[in-house]
């Protein structure tokens, strides 16, 4: 791969993952499997490694996931919350366990085996023996305060039995809806003619983030709980910890073994491969820790998951099921998607309805006919994905499934994307959902951030006739919305307090909210940061754009050409006149000084006085620059507490300079 593919490459993969992390931990609406996101997550990781040249302190490598909400208070958490590893074979967990032998060099360990329960992770601090707060996962490093709902479950003790429990602590555990309560609620919410919850996972996150307890209450939430952290453990091994706080009057999985060979984990992975289909609550794997707590410190973390722990995800089920029909769904950017239609079928605890074909090359790879019967698997046991035919019970008669000519929506001639596989409506401004889907992207939370507005109030205002290109958004007023259906008068002063409020949001994010072709989060950031302004970026050729960094000549064609549309342009002068930011300020990213002029610099570790991402900040005003990975041309490593043995081990045999927090802020004071 050329370096120019590979960029390419990386930008793409990094705007997918970005939006399959909003879609999953946001909006709780997952659209691939678990493994799925993991393949494009190591492929990326890879190609970063491969083109340390394109690293970027935003990429979704560097960071985890969050799912933070605005209406709780946002707290940070004592301990890094840290995702783990994800493992899909015997193979790699067996590989996991000689890496741990191989670390530690011969000396004795052993592995504690556990079910990976499938919930919303929570953190919990007790003082004196009482709980004190609750906070979800969030992004690893803060989280949202959900105590008063947490205090709700009867599985979690606000008050802990007598015992050897330390003066405090924080345990970490999972938030879970079992599959009785989940059956019931989504039967009372179909009733009730309500959207029904995806799956338990879906239905415990959703639940948690309720502003009203009682709902939560009578949700009937369950807990596992499966590590526990202080400065005064009572033992110092996990397993002894976690049998410890079973006695304290925590839900701790009766399921966890301790295991000392490679042929016991292997034999626990079968066991309950087949025996978790009998448990209550969902599970979606196994998770695999070193016991002893002195060899989990030596083994440390990478930057994004511990090495002394490992999940393995459970092959997904599958089932054969009859193609009713397949319906093509026009997106905002006009993509149209192919979805199978199938007759239900129940997987993993829920009916499966529906499955995406993607586009129309998987739908002549797998050569499906009408009505075939289909194979269809849960991968990570959420999203359905269609993975074969059964011919053998095909109707000798039955026509094949030919992707459409023109949307479905507008009856607009479709056109192939040049070198995808995607057929795509040209009528961008005309389309229906392409309208409202931009409505609705351009006030999402990343975007504008336009309370109010998402995509059911979009597809009202566009049936109104009010909002039919995203600057109409700014003509709206407390009268218009009123009148609508379904918008109330707080409603309406929620939206227009939005709007307003919209018009302080920084160029970057203005770039970004305007759906321009193949230019998502990151690339909307380079480009803002380039060209500091709306004037000057439409003054540009497309050579001139192919200069930003990131921006490769299709995409740069696709700015051009967006920028020169009679409707693009009428769209960016109404929202300049209405107030919206569309240049970056002189103050703004500009260097502070010159401590750093010509210095390449790695961060790694936690830190007292400033954020990780402050002091990137802090480093480009100081005229440096950020790098992810060590090398030959680092200057130095900000080195903060905990820092990765491997990045330790590194500076130590490239001799790259270790300098602490407090040397670095006096080093830019002089």
């Amino acid at each position: 791969m050329t370096a120019s593919e590979a960029k390419s490459r990386i930008d793409e993969l990094r705007d997918v993952i970005n939006r399959h992390n909003h879609q999953y931990y946001i909006l709780n609406s997952p659209e691939i499997s678990d493994k799925e996101f993991d393949m494009l997550l190591k492929e990326l990781e890879s190609l970063e490694q491969q083109f340390p040249e394109y690293n970027d302190d935003l990429s979704p490598t560097q960071r985890v996931g969050s799912d933070l909400s605005k209406g709780f208070e946002h707290v940070v958490h004592n301990r890094p919350m840290m995702s783990l590893s994800n493992s899909y074979s015997i193979e790699e967990v067996d590989e996991w366990f000689d890496r741990i032998k191989k670390s530690l060099e011969g000396e004795p360990f052993s592995i504690v085996g556990e079910l990976k329960f499938d919930g919303t992770s929570i953190s919990i601090i007790y003082r004196h023996g009482r709980m004190v707060r609750a906070v979800t996962r969030g992004d690893g490093t803060q989280g949202d305060d959900v105590t008063a709902n947490v205090k709700t479950i009867r599985s979690v003790p606000l008050q802990l039995r007598p015992g050897d429990w330390p003066e405090e602590f924080e345990i970490r555990g999972e938030i879970l809806m079992p599959w009785n309560v989940f059956e019931t609620l989504n039967a009372e919410r179909a009733y009730n003619e309500e959207p029904l919850f995806a799956n338990p996972r879906n239905a415990a996150s959703g639940t948690l983030k309720l502003q009203d307890p009682r709902v939560v209450a009578s949700r009937h939430l369950d807990a596992r709980f499966y590590y526990l952290l202080s400065d005064d453990l009572p033992y110092n091994n996990h397993y002894d910890n976690m049998e410890a706080a079973r006695r304290w009057g925590f839900k701790v999985s009766p399921n966890m073994k301790i295991l000392y060979t490679l042929d016991e984990v292997d034999d626990f992975i079968n066991y309950w491969d087949v025996e978790r289909k009998g448990l209550p609550v969902a599970t979606d794997g196994l998770v695999f820790k070193v016991n002893s707590l002195r060899q989990q410190l030596n083994l440390g973390n990478t930057a994004k998951s511990p090495r002394w722990a490992i999940a393995y995800k459970f092959n997904p089920e599958n089932a054969c099921t009859r193609l009713r029909y397949v319906s093509f769904e026009t997106g905002r950017m006009g993509i149209v998607t192919p979805v199978a239609n199938l007759e239900p079928v129940l997987l993993s605890g829920t009916i499966v309805k529906r499955a995406s074909l993607h586009n129309d090359d998987i739908i002549q790879e797998l050569d499906i006919h009408q009505g075939d019967w289909l194979y269809v698997e849960k991968g990570g046991e959420i999203i359905p994905k269609i993975t074969g035919v059964d011919k053998s019970r095909r109707d000798p008669e039955a026509s094949k499934i030919e992707f459409v000519k023109l949307c479905p929506e507008c009856g607009t001639p479709l056109e192939r994307i040049y070198g995808e596989a995607a057929w795509c409506c040209p009528n961008h401004y005309g389309c229906r959902p392409q309208i409202t889907g931009k409505i609705e992207h351009f006030a999402a939370r990343r975007m504008m951030n336009i309370d109010g507005i998402g995509e059911e109030t979009a597809e009202l205002l566009f049936s109104a006739g009010m909002v039919e290109r995203v600057a109409d958004i700014y003509d709206l007023t407390e009268e218009k919305l009123s009148g609508l259906e379904r918008i109330g008068e707080k409603t309406a002063k929620r939206i227009m307090s939005g709007i307003e409020a919209s018009k302080q949001i920084g160029f970057e994010r203005v770039v970004y909210a305007l759906s321009i072709p193949n230019v998502g989060e990151t690339t909307a950031k380079r480009i803002a940061r380039s060209v500091r302004s709306m004037d000057n970026l439409r003054s540009m050729s497309v050579e001139q754009l192919t200069a930003i960094p990131d921006v490769g000549p299709i995409i740069a064609q696709g700015i051009y050409d967006f920028l020169r549309d009679p409707v693009s342009i009428d769209n960016i002068e109404r929202l300049t006149a209405a107030g919206v930011c569309m240049a970056i300020a002189d103050d703004v990213n500009h260097p502070s000084g010159d401590a750093l002029s010509g210095k390449t610099i790695v961060i790694s570790g936690t830190f007292s006085h400033h954020s990780r991402d402050e002091y990137k900040d802090i480093i480009e005003r100081q005229g440096g620059k950020n790098a992810g990975s060590i090398s030959k041309k680092t200057s130095f490593v900000l080195a903060g507490e905990n820092m990765g043995p491997s990045k330790y081990e590194k500076c130590q045999s490239l001799g790259i300079p270790m300098i602490s927090e407090d040397e670095f802020l006096n080093m830019i004071k002089q």
